[in-house]
């Protein structure tokens, strides 16, 4: 008889195969061994057979996911892009109002430091906590455009008040004002006088200034030169057209510092001060004509508050 010995722990046990219950225990140990590796080997079988699929599903989600990173890095960098853009459009809009608010300063006469463009608005206050709003980017873009529309605007106005300053100020320029000469004084006014020639009472179209000879002659407003030279009576004599109507001359000139057809601005010397032509003694024969007849120059002399030279009692034609 078939027996297997056992030794446990020092002992011995005989375990007799002959036995149905022993034999039944063996069989069903060994189908048990042989189900757990048929399982094993196929569970092996089939994650080694799903592994390669697993492997490319996963492959395709990340290179989705680079995809959608690359895209919206893209559209950031768009965003930037126009924000960029959109923010240098407003620096050069702010550039040219500065340049124009400065200009407009200048020609309205305000006092420096009054508008000052180079230096940031006076603001200030306490500070005062309040929730902090996040601005999504569509919204910060629609007030960059209505920012932008609002500089145009502000341009186009301030662009109208330039043209409007510059007329008057070209007006200005070209109505006569002040005195022809700064050293000086009137020796004979506009108007009727005794002729110191003949002695008789005759009409005189301008004012005399008399002062020392190669006194420069100064352009009492912007013009065009229409006469440079001799005229007789006049001597050396220069005319100036101002347009508007107006136009001056400058008589008895020792030496003509201008040409005819040259454009001459307020205040330029034009002439040296002398006594040619029908004259006494050295000074300036002025006078104003409007649309060709001679006006009293003494308003334009006086104007803008220029102080008339003081008359003195000798006559100079």
């Amino acid at each position: 008889m078939s027996r297997i010995l056992i030794i446990k722990h020092g002992g011995m046990r005989q375990l007799d195969l002959a036995r149905p219950g022993i034999i039944i225990m063996a069989a069903a140990g060994v189908l048990l061994l042989g189900g757990l590796l048929f399982l094993a080997g196929f569970g092996t079988a089939n994650w080694v057979e799903r592994t390669p699929q697993s492997v490319t599903a996963w492959k395709s989600e990340l290179a989705r996911q680079a995809e959608e990173i690359t895209h919206a890095k893209q559209v950031a960098q768009a965003n930037v892009d126009a924000l960029s853009a959109k923010v240098g459009q407003l620096q050069a809009h702010i550039m040219r109002l500065d340049a124009l608010g400065q200009q407009l300063t200048r020609m309205a006469g305000l006092k420096h430091g009054e508008f000052n463009f180079n230096a940031p608005l006076a603001e200030g206050g306490p500070e005062i906590s309040a929730p902090v709003q996040h601005t999504a980017l569509p919204d910060f873009v629609n007030t960059l455009d209505q920012l932008s529309t609002q500089i145009d605007n502000s341009e186009q106005q301030l662009t109208v008040l330039e043209s409007l300053l510059m007329n008057r100020n070209v007006r200005l320029q070209a109505t006569p004002s002040g005195a022809p000469i700064t050293e000086g004084y009137e020796s004979s006014p506009f108007g009727m006088r005794i002729d110191p020639f003949t002695g008789e009472l005759s009409f005189h179209p301008g004012i005399d200034f008399a002062g020392p000879e190669g006194e420069p002659v100064k352009a009492a407003a912007a013009g065009i030169v229409t006469w440079a030279g001799d005229r007789d009576g006049y001597g050396n004599m220069v005319e100036i057209d101002h347009g508007n109507g107006y136009s001056t001359i400058y008589g008895h000139s020792e030496k003509v510092l201008v040409h005819v057809g040259e454009m001459v601005k307020k205040g330029q010397e034009i002439a040296l001060l002398g006594s040619t032509g029908r004259s006494t003694g050295p000074h300036v024969h002025f006078e104003v004509l409007y649309n060709g007849r001679p006006v009293n120059p003494a308003r334009f002399v006086n104007a803008l508050g220029q102080v008339r030279l003081a008359a003195m009692p000798r006559n100079m034609d």
